[in-house]
């Protein structure tokens, strides 16, 4: 419990006060935002803030888990590791991607088959990983059922023989991660939204890490009377860490990115948010409770795939003025402001839902 607020502190404070030497930093590398002419226009004033802000939270985020375990003299946990793993190694694809932005003056940086095939290529180490390093009970950081709100044994890999199911596993992973990395990427086009609504995703896990630890199977205060009932999780205090650091690092982050930005998280930012809350999906059992959690992201990007669908079968019809969907709601005359606010209630109403179904499944058991 200590190491989870010694983190979740230290990442706050650490991209509260340093913010702002970042962002004298990357004016001076001319790391500045390249602005689309088909945008919604009140967009061009933001031309040349300082992006790649992504940088500042990942490094607060890592360097905060690291302190809370160095603090209590404490090794970080494998889990942990692997969120971090997934976090950075996307961030480095966004960055690669940011900077060509950046460099060339363009909106395109990877193309989008190099984005995605950089993001397979992390994803399948992390897969690669994740099904091995058993602890003292066998249990390893991930494993090879799907899972919803806990492990279903009827959907398990295993069932196809050992090499099919760590192929099985690989492939699932990879789309998990994949997905939710996009996801978050295309919610990041208005000052604060992403990185808010990432704040209320990550920090449910911080809420079912700790229960998970405080109900784990592994748990010798656990009360026999719930024993039935209890998770199967590795490491689940360690995820309940990594998520505190970051979520601290987003909180303090945030009081620049907000309106009007003064840095932006770009691709460097969402890639990586999207890969640590895909890990923390797959690592505490929780995928498929991950359609909740990120709900606003799938909204988001599902308004960019109905928008090209319909774009191509109608041939030049369209369903909203703009996709993704908050750009919709700027064309019809919203403030900037008022699409950030609600749309942060809207994933803080997913979230509320998809941890209350968590902890209904426990109380039902």
């Amino acid at each position: 419990m200590i190491a989870l607020l010694i983190a979740g502190a230290f990442a706050l404070a650490f991209t509260l006060f340093l913010t702002p030497v970042f962002v004298k930093l990357f004016v001076r590398l001319k790391w500045g935002q390249f602005i689309r002419d088909d945008g919604p226009q009140s967009h061009h004033t933001k031309r040349g803030t300082p992006t790649m802000g992504g940088i500042v939270f990942i490094t607060g985020a890592t360097l905060g888990y690291f302190v809370g375990h160095w603090v209590l003299g404490e090794a970080p946990g494998i889990s942990g590791l692997l969120v971090l793993y997934l976090m950075v190694g996307l961030g480095l694809i966004g960055f690669i991607d940011d900077f060509l932005k950046t460099r060339n003056q363009r909106s395109l940086g990877l193309g989008g088959w190099s984005k995605v095939l950089g993001q397979v290529i992390v994803a399948a180490g992390f897969a690669a990983l994740a099904l091995n390093f058993p602890d003292e009970d066998g249990l390893t950081p991930a494993s090879t059922m799907i899972s919803a709100v806990r492990d279903i044994h009827w959907l398990d890999f295993a069932v196809f023989g050992p090499v099919i199911a760590v192929i099985l596993f690989a492939l699932w992973s990879t789309f998990i991660i994949v997905s939710a990395s996009n996801g978050v990427n295309v919610a990041d086009g208005l000052d604060g939204l992403a990185s808010g609504a990432a704040i209320f995703a990550i920090s449910s896990y911080i809420f079912i890490g700790f229960w998970q630890f405080n109900q784990s199977c592994t748990n010798p205060t656990i009360d026999p009377d719930v024993l039935y009932k209890c998770y199967d999780v590795r490491d689940p205090l360690d995820l309940a860490v990594v998520a505190a650091a970051i979520a601290g690092a987003l909180i303090g982050f945030l009081w620049w990115n907000t309106s009007p930005a003064q840095i932006f998280m770009g691709d460097t930012g969402s890639l990586g948010l999207g890969g640590a809350l895909a890990g923390l999906a797959i690592l505490s059992r929780t995928e498929l409770l991950l359609v909740l959690i990120g709900g606003l992201f799938l909204v988001v990007t599902g308004s960019v795939i109905l928008q090209r669908a319909y774009f191509k079968i109608t041939k030049g019809k369209r369903i909203f003025l703009m996709s993704p969907l908050h750009h919709h709601f700027e064309l019809k005359g919203w403030a900037e402001i008022t699409v950030v606010v609600r749309f942060w209630l809207i994933s803080a109403l997913f979230v509320a839902v998809g941890v209350g179904l968590f902890y209904l499944e426990w109380i039902n058991q």
